[in-house]
């Protein structure tokens, strides 16, 4: 989970990443998920993260526990991936996990992640924790278990999106909720006054005028009749480096207001969770979904 900076790790969300051009590019062809499991009858998380790059795709898997404590990590490389039909044999304390992954036929958009033709299976003794992709059944048939559905939710999501005014993602916000397409539109070059707008299914839900005074803050919206919050900072867009990059989070937990009041979100450098373990509680609880969006932009 160490690299997965968010409401997950120790010290919080850190949004002045570096903003150097080699971080940008490898930044583009990265996207983190998590999703909470059980094993041993106990809330778990597991981190699964798409790369890509000049050697091709690869994929990694984390496992903590509810302690924060990783149990197993597992790293298939990018110049490792021609075999990409396979799987690992993990233990945990005498435990037996298995990782199973069939990407031969995947089919790939502009980013790292599979889009279809593959499936990603987690196996702990033999019972189904996590299955990703769309070829569930050749999965059931590869690891001989009965077709049980996983309980795993997906309750996290980082992703690095590109754009020069427009910048756009694609986000579930419940488990049974419908796809959505998210849209920040925000113009800073040669403005005295620039403004931003986010838009939800092409419909406006937010928009804050004055941005160099209003460069961090908060904002609730209402999607799918869940309110959301939305929390943004883009001082590196305004005052930073021209390669710097603004993060937006929406977050779905319904008590997440509650854990800014120990600290304020204006911090002059950086956003930080002031309560990130009452975050990860929320979150192991299933009370939301993040998704945290570093928004670069093109040169």
């Amino acid at each position: 989970m160490r690299d997965f900076p968010s409401c997950f790790g120790e010290s919080g969300v850190q949004v002045a990443d570096s903003s150097s051009s080699s971080t940008t590019k490898a930044a583009q062809n990265l996207v983190t998920c998590v999703y909470q499991c059980k094993l041993r009858g106990r809330s778990c998380l597991i981190t699964v993260t798409w790369t890509k790059n000049l050697m091709g795709q690869g994929v990694g898997v984390a496992i903590d526990d509810s302690n924060s404590q990783c149990l197993c990590k597992v790293d298939i490389k990018p110049w490792l991936f021609s075999k990409r039909k396979g799987y690992k044999n993990l233990e945990v304390d005498s435990d037996k996990v298995i990782i199973n992954w069939d990407l031969s036929n995947a089919k790939f958009g502009s980013g790292p992640e599979p889009l279809e033709g593959f499936y990603l299976a987690i196996t702990f003794n033999l019972e189904m924790v996590l299955l990703l992709g769309d070829m569930k059944k050749e999965a059931y048939k590869k690891i001989e278990s009965s077709p049980v559905h996983s309980k795993a939710i997906f309750i996290a999501r980082r992703e690095h999106i590109f754009g020069k005014k427009f910048y756009s993602a694609k986000a579930q916000f419940s488990d049974k909720g419908q796809m959505h397409d998210v849209t920040i539109e925000c113009d800073t070059f040669d403005l005295k006054d620039p403004c931003l707008v986010i838009r939800i299914d092409s419909k406006m839900v937010m928009q804050v005028k004055r941005l160099k005074w209003k460069f961090r803050g908060n904002y609730t919206i209402l999607v799918d009749e869940l309110p959301v919050e939305v929390f943004w900072d883009v001082h590196n867009w305004l005052f930073g480096n021209a390669m710097g990059n603004a993060v937006f989070m929406f977050q779905t937990c319904l008590s997440s207001e509650k854990l800014w009041t120990n600290q304020s979100i204006f911090d002059p450098s950086v956003l930080t969770w002031s309560s990130s373990q009452k975050l990860r509680d929320c979150q192991l609880q299933g009370l939301g979904f993040s998704l945290i969006l570093y928004a670069w932009k093109n040169e």
